[in-house]
């Protein structure tokens, strides 16, 4: 586990690591992430290119931190030559990495990154989504999320936490139908302001963390340090739990 027994995750939507002030710096939204402390960090919206370093940006920021980080990367598509999508830093060894196309035909392709990390002598399976912004579209990925083909798979035996953007500031059908399979961290319960987009006056809760019936939540938070709220179009939540076992 992670310290004192605990587990921390965060989600972070990094918008390409452009922040409010229209410059893209990956350096800052490292120095973000290392105010997290998390032991598991799940991102959207990074890009890897070629070129200078801090072009790829999940490389960049495993490698900013310190420790340094593991991280997978799922593409969901091309942004100007450079893949783009969803990634994974981990403190745990990352043993498996999959992405699961959860793209409505005719939308932008969308994807969901399953990781599985080895915790100690245990197992964990993080899934790291990005949900479309479509009415339509997101009733489409939340059927697909919560069956046998992805959240609900036979195969996956150990616990699950399902976190990420999903773009949906009402309770639509994805979020009853996770609502339905998971516990939800329930942001009113631990925060008075709950908005996380966009980030230095947020007016939106697009943000979620899922969580397996069995975990124990021990605290939450919406990190809104002054960095933070100018990083990225996003503020990243953080919580932490004490894993069974």
């Amino acid at each position: 586990m992670g310290k004192n027994g605990r587990l921390r995750v965060a989600t972070y939507n990094v918008h390409k690591c452009k922040g409010m002030d229209g410059r893209t710096r990956p350096a800052r939204v490292a120095r973000v992430i290392a105010e997290l402390d998390a032991d598991v960090i799940a991102l959207q919206e990074v890009l890897s290119a070629p070129g200078a370093p801090e072009d790829d940006q999940a490389r960049y920021l495993a490698q900013a931190l310190e420790p340094r980080y593991h991280y997978g990367l799922g593409e969901n598509r091309k942004h100007r030559g450079a893949a783009y999508g969803n990634a994974v830093l981990s403190r745990f060894p990352i043993l498996v990495t999959r992405n699961y196309d959860i793209t409505r035909s005719g939308r932008e392709r969308r994807g969901c990154m399953r990781v599985d990390l080895r915790l100690g002598a245990g197992l964990l399976h993080v899934f790291n989504v990005h949900l479309g912004t479509g009415f339509f579209e997101r009733r489409y990925q939340g059927d697909l999320l919560v069956s046998r083909e992805i959240l609900i798979d036979p195969e996956l035996r150990a616990p699950r936490i399902v976190l990420g953007d999903f773009n949906e500031w009402t309770r639509g059908l994805a979020t009853r139908l996770l609502g339905a399979a998971f516990d939800e961290v329930d942001l009113r319960k631990y925060v008075k302001r709950r908005r996380t987009y966009p980030g230095i006056l947020p007016l939106l809760h697009l943000d979620h963390i899922y969580y397996e019936r069995g975990l124990r939540l021990l605290d939450f938070r919406v990190h809104r340090s002054r960095l933070a709220l100018l990083a990225s179009d996003h503020l990243p939540l953080v919580a932490d739990f004490e894993l069974p076992g």
